[in-house]
């Protein structure tokens, strides 16, 4: 049988010869027949230089795509982002102004007006942590607020007036007048952050010196 040669028409890239043998009878048999193998020859032709990509061209495409794609992928991160991290305000640095149980920015004024003497009420502090703004005796306003969060489980703590203590209802835990831990099972006193005034607001500032009620340095730094 002759060769058959198998091409396309336009830029042929592979030219095949196929050559099969005739089937014999096989020996001593007198049913069947052997099988001959086919054997095949390929020989790669070659491919024009008009034909191989640009690579100039290739990177400017997955620069495009990649602009393409990082431009909405961003545009939906910022809001994320916004809602996440609490934007600060106020001119401190690191500070955001202190807010009431209805969102509105704490004026020292207007607040001891209505708080009187040794009052501990809670306000919207650094992070969006419940922190009390405390009166002194004087009715004036500490320069220290007191993160609310237990340091045991991380309830929020109320303050009991008749006792002069923040107690925790979920464990038991206690604490002074000043967020110092008296009794466990919580293992270290309340967070402390600086209550500034800045424009007449009253302003939290993360507090990053040593805690005056133990002499440490502060274990939330």
């Amino acid at each position: 049988m002759a060769s058959t040669a198998l091409s396309t028409a336009s830029n042929p890239t592979q030219l095949c010869r196929s050559r099969a043998s005739p089937c014999k009878p096989v020996k001593g048999l007198g049913i069947g027949r052997e099988r001959v193998p086919r054997n095949i020859t390929c020989m790669a032709g070659s491919i024009s230089a008009d034909r191989v990509p640009d690579m100039s061209k290739r990177e400017t495409m997955n620069l495009l795509l990649l602009g393409a794609i990082s431009l909405p992928t961003f545009g939906m991160l910022v809001p994320y982002g916004s809602f996440l991290v609490p934007a600060g305000s106020g001119s401190n640095a690191g500070g955001v102004v202190a807010k009431d149980k209805l969102g509105n920015d704490i004026r020292v004024e207007d607040w001891l007006k209505t708080h009187g003497p040794n009052d501990r009420t809670l306000a919207q502090g650094l992070k969006g942590d419940p922190t009390y703004l405390v009166v002194e005796s004087d009715k004036t306003l500490a320069t220290y607020g007191v993160n609310a969060v237990c340091t045991h489980l991380g309830c929020v703590v109320p303050w009991n007036a008749a006792e002069n203590k923040f107690l925790c209802p979920c464990h038991g835990s206690q604490y002074n007048n000043q967020g110092k831990v008296v009794r466990g099972p919580a293992p270290l006193s309340l967070a402390l952050v600086h209550a500034d005034v800045d424009d007449g607001k009253v302003v939290f500032v993360p507090w990053v010196e040593t805690d005056f009620r133990t002499g440490e340095n502060p274990w939330w730094k």
